[in-house]
């Protein structure tokens, strides 16, 4: 039965080819380079993780130098404060130097002072004719370090503490101050050595990422030659060990090889029998049309009857193999033997159809191969049987099982297999080609499915047991 006639469907016009590169070749429109992409996004990384990382290293280090230095000050500071005493007018007096040299050289860049309310601040010799500041709005009870910039000359780190000695009502400011020059020149040694290290090692770790995608797509690039090879006809299949990773790609590429060699080489043998079975009957006519007989026309009608039905069976066949595929072949059932059972309905209104079953059985086969397969196996059963179809899909192991019943008088089981040759009609009353049972048999294998003919139980006719592949 014709396809169209089921769908209800005018053919589509063929459509304008799409363009195309030399020798038909589409190229694929590119989107940038896998190994750019790769090494852009592992270089950003690594980036972002150096400066966030050396930031972080920056502020721990320069933290503890600060701190290691601010210990000096506050040993400075407690050294002044167990050598300090209240002399007889009430001033604060050191009953001995502090030992580093530099408090006793002016300008130094290290100096103390101790201060108090109502008496002159007492200062050591490095800080000449200039003073500390000390504000004495605040009160430093514990140690208190800050930075300043009283003295134009020099930055200042300054430690001070408050305290009261005994034998004083005062409250007494002890500082001890250093220029910042020799911590700043550590913190600078540090950053230096931060900023060369983690740039060689920025460096370091983007040439191993580019040399790990270099790697890493090497396998890639082999499949790109290999593919390469097997256009140009140097070798049959992508072969060679692969990575787990692209292994699997590789069978999937060369199954599509073997698929498209194996429709290639189904369609060269279809070829050549249709060559072959149009041979004869050429043969017959040009004999006759040569010899003069009188039965021509009888002789050309009959031949050509004979090569319709090869071409109509080659034809079927290789529509279903070109149609083949190992994952996109789908069709609903349902709907398909509803679209045949209403077509059928059509022609031979006199004929009861039944339908039953799963409705969201999904088989393995395009959808205008199955409504041929159903076409056919419906219009025979309505066409032979006596009145009564009943067709049935179910679900049983892995496969859509359809089940097409009439109430005729059956096959004998002796021409059950013989009915499924090209040409063979037990019935030659009624008008067929003879190739409705052999194409639904070559289909049907075509996607991995059987058709057998049994005895129904319940009409007591032809039972035809379809078989597809259940699609996932």
């Amino acid at each position: 039965m014709d396809a169209t006639l089921i769908s209800g469907e005018e053919p589509e016009a063929a459509s304008a080819p799409a363009e195309t590169g030399p020798r038909g070749h589409r190229p694929v429109r590119v989107t940038g380079s896998v190994s750019r992409r790769m090494l852009l996004v592992a270089t950003a990384w690594i980036l972002l993780l150096l400066v966030g990382g050396g930031l972080a290293l920056d502020r721990v280090l320069t933290g503890a130098i600060t701190r290691n230095f601010d210990d000096q000050l506050d040993y400075l500071v407690s050294s002044m404060i167990v050598s300090a005493e209240v002399g007889s007018n009430g001033e604060v007096v050191m009953n001995r130097e502090l030992a580093d040299q530099r408090f006793l050289e002016p300008n130094s860049g290290a100096y103390w002072q101790i201060s108090g309310k109502g008496f002159e601040p007492f200062p050591s010799r490095s800080l000449w004719d200039r003073r500390l500041k000390a504000d004495e709005v605040h009160n430093d009870r514990e140690m208190h370090f800050y930075d300043s910039n009283q003295f134009a000359d020099q930055k200042l780190r300054i430690a001070e503490r408050d305290l009261t000695l005994p034998g004083s009502p005062v409250r007494w400011r002890f500082q001890v101050a250093e220029s910042r020059d020799v911590l700043d020149a550590q913190i600078a040694t540090v950053r230096r050595t931060l900023v060369r290290s983690f740039a060689l090692l920025g460096l370091g770790l983007v040439a191993m990422a580019a040399l790990q995608t270099w790697y890493g797509l090497r396998p890639l690039r082999k499949v790109r030659r290999e593919i390469a090879s097997l256009r140009a006809g140097r070798t049959q299949r992508v072969g060679g060990p692969m990575p787990a990773e692209v292994g699997p790609m590789v069978d999937e590429l060369n199954a599509l090889v073997e698929h498209n060699d194996r429709q290639a080489e189904e369609a060269r043998r279809h070829a050549g029998n249709l060559a072959h079975a149009l041979k004869t009957p050429l043969s017959v006519i040009m004999n006759a049309a040569a010899a003069g007989q009188a039965d021509l026309p009888d002789t050309v009608i009959r031949e050509a009857r004979t090569m319709r039905r090869q071409i109509d069976h080659h034809l079927a066949r290789a529509r279903a193999v070109g149609r083949r595929g190992s994952a996109h072949s789908r069709a609903e059932v349902w709907p398909s033997i509803e679209a045949v059972e209403r077509a059928v309905a059509r022609l031979y209104p006199n004929v009861r159809i039944d339908v039953d079953g799963v409705k969201d059985a999904v088989a393995h086969i395009e959808r205008q191969d199955l409504d041929e397969i159903l076409g056919n196996l419906v219009e025979n059963a309505a066409k032979y049987g006596g009145g009564s179809v009943f067709v049935t899909a179910r679900l049983e192991s892995g496969f859509v099982e359809i089940l097409v019943e009439d109430d005729g008088m059956g096959i004998p089981e002796a021409d059950r297999i013989r009915i499924f040759d090209r040409g063979v009609r037990l019935d030659t009353g009624k008008p067929g080609t003879g190739l409705g049972m052999a194409i639904v048999r070559d289909v049907a294998e075509i996607y991995g499915g059987t058709v057998s003919l049994e005895e129904s139980d319940d009409l007591g006719g032809l039972l035809v047991r379809l078989r597809l592949p259940a699609a996932g």
